[in-house]
């Protein structure tokens, strides 16, 4: 919370306001898209803290288009964000984790003069620990509308280094949200909620070059792969200097809550394909992109194993992918580690 015998407080606005004063080419319609964003939080937040008040928990009675069951709050942190962004006049399309497809924005609902953007986004990732309390969020991804486009589905299937920026917002203990403009920025902003705004609490993040926390689902060990099993392994018995120096396991089942402990702390996040889900489970789009470009901002590193994640180029919308991220040293051990098992399967053919 702020302290109040300050009264120079930087809030998300008056920071964004400030680079964007700091870049004479900049239009202003990315900052009130922001703005847009940042209120659609609030929103979300304000409902999460009253879920088990107001009945807001437990199934809506649906499913979504990934064939989760749908909780209360996912269709409410939905049509917050969509009502929150289309209102900003600034959104040509979005794609939201839990739509079948793209959402075109109106003509009417945009601002002829202002720059159009295509927004990505998970409204409550990690929605099934609701009910036990445990940090959920919220991740998006921003793009520009390509040149003479009015907003197709194109203007999303691209790559992740295209996104102009990114963030997450989690819900918690308090509410944080991470943002990134890139340039090799990251800044982190902690809900006030005695005066209803985001303050800047963690400016330049950076990520330790090698953590010491591993985080990922192991009761799925057994459908991992071999180069997934050897790293992992390799964390447990790792040794330093004849000592043994294990990582230690760190793991939510909320990508929110697990990649914010991995940018503050170091260390590697992974949820990689395996024999149940060949492609991976989270969603290109709305998931890896977005925290892999903060990640990278923060410098470190995001992979699939093989492939850095901001190179991909998804062909479907709701499109899953393997990732690994987080400190650089350990992604490059894991990607080491992967390159090895793939030449020792080439010399076997």
């Amino acid at each position: 919370m702020a302290d109040h015998t300050q009264t120079n407080l930087i809030t998300l606005s008056r920071h964004v306001l400030a680079e964007q004063r700091a870049h004479k080419d900049a239009t202003g319609d990315l900052t009130l898209l922001l703005v847009s964003i940042q209120l659609g939080c609030k929103f979300v937040a304000t409902c999460v803290r009253k879920a088990g008040i107001v009945n807001l928990t437990g199934l809506a009675g649906d499913t979504n288009v990934q064939g989760e069951d749908q909780k209360k709050l996912d269709v409410l942190a939905n049509e917050i964000f969509i009502n929150s962004l289309r209102s900003s006049g600034k959104v040509a399309i979005m794609v939201s984790e839990e739509d079948e497809d793209v959402i075109i924005v109106s003509a009417k609902d945009r601002d002829p003069a202002g720059h159009a953007y295509a927004v990505v986004f998970d409204p409550l990732d990690g929605s099934s620990n609701i009910e036990a309390g445990v940090s959920i969020g919220t991740i998006f991804g921003i793009y520009k509308v390509a040149p003479g486009s009015t907003g197709t589905a194109k203007d999303v299937l691209r790559a992740g280094r295209d996104m102009v920026c990114a963030g997450y917002c989690m819900y918690g203990s308090s509410t944080s949200l991470v943002l990134s403009t890139g340039n090799g920025s990251v800044s982190g902003y902690t809900l006030d909620t005695t005066i209803g705004e985001f303050i800047l609490t963690h400016p330049n993040i950076r990520i330790p070059a090698r953590g010491k926390i591993y985080s990922i689902n192991e009761g799925n060990s057994v459908y991992w792969d071999s180069a997934c099993t050897e790293y992992f392994s390799s964390l447990k018995t790792r040794t330093v200097d004849g000592k043994p120096a294990p990582y230690s396991a760190r793991y939510v089942g909320s990508m929110v809550a697990d990649v914010h402990r991995t940018i503050l702390y170091g260390g590697i996040f992974a949820y990689p394909a395996d024999k149940k889900s060949a492609h991976g489970k989270l969603r290109v789009l709305y998931e890896c992109f977005p925290m892999a470009f903060l990640v990278e901002n923060a410098g470190g590193r995001a992979t699939t194993g093989t492939q850095r994640i901001l190179d991909m180029v998804p062909m479907a919308i709701h499109q899953r992918s393997p990732i690994f991220l987080g400190s650089r040293d350990d992604v490059a051990d894991l990607e080491a580690c992967y390159a090895k098992h793939a030449n020792g399967a080439a010399k076997e053919q």
